[in-house]
């Protein structure tokens, strides 16, 4: 067959239009993705805004206390340190701060965890549920993990973040490992000092570190 030279034309706005539609579905997790799909493509036609769960959904606030990240701090402390902790520990740690059991079977079911908790990736989900962005997220781990006896901003060793960032892109899925790589590389040479510590301010008011 003849070869033709016509190219195909993507349209400008399809890569942002798709990677918004992808969040809302895995942030929705809906039943039949099918039928959500039209509903959401639908209120966009519309100009409505479209059938998108921000955050798991809650049982009544009267009867539950929201997620804050002063909150999530109160459970780290409970952890202790700990690298792994049980489920039924954890359930229970979250239970007695009266948090939204549904948003913690969210967490289980997106981490795909088991009986043994890595911890950290527990709370960088957690975290994920209050920040829009990926930067916004690792700026309220830092807070969470930040020891309250420094003085100055928040801060946490370089290996820490290097590994949860890692993670959060990995789960996030639309952030490629070459350009993970590049950003923690460019931080480790350019930002980090003899300290080994990265500041919320490396990576959120540098213009040449874009996490996303």
């Amino acid at each position: 067959m003849p070869q033709t030279d016509k190219q195909v034309c993507i349209p400008p706005e399809l890569p942002d239009l798709l990677k918004q539609f992808t969040k809302a579905a895995i942030r929705t997790q809906p039943p039949d993705l099918i039928q959500w799909s039209s509903d959401y493509f639908n209120a966009m036609a519309r100009g409505e805004n479209p059938p998108v769960r921000e955050r798991p959904d809650r049982v009544p606030l009267s009867n539950c206390a929201e997620l804050t990240p002063e909150l999530l701090k109160v459970l780290h402390q409970r952890v202790g340190g700990r690298l792994i902790i049980h489920v039924d520990e954890l359930a229970q740690m979250w239970k007695v701060l009266n948090l939204p059991t549904d948003l913690f079977d969210s967490i289980m079911n997106v981490g795909h965890f088991t009986e043994e908790i890595e911890w950290l990736k527990f709370l960088a989900l957690a975290c994920s549920s209050l920040g829009v962005t990926i930067a916004k997220t690792l700026k309220i781990i830092c807070e969470v993990l930040s020891n309250e006896n420094d003085s100055g901003p928040a801060r946490i060793p370089f290996s820490t973040f290097q590994f949860l960032y890692t993670y959060i892109a990995e789960v996030d899925g639309e952030i490629s490992a070459s350009h993970v790589s590049r950003m923690l590389n460019y931080i480790e040479q350019e930002i980090i000092g003899p300290d080994g510590l990265i500041k919320v301010n490396d990576f959120t008011q540098n213009p040449r570190v874009r996490l996303e």
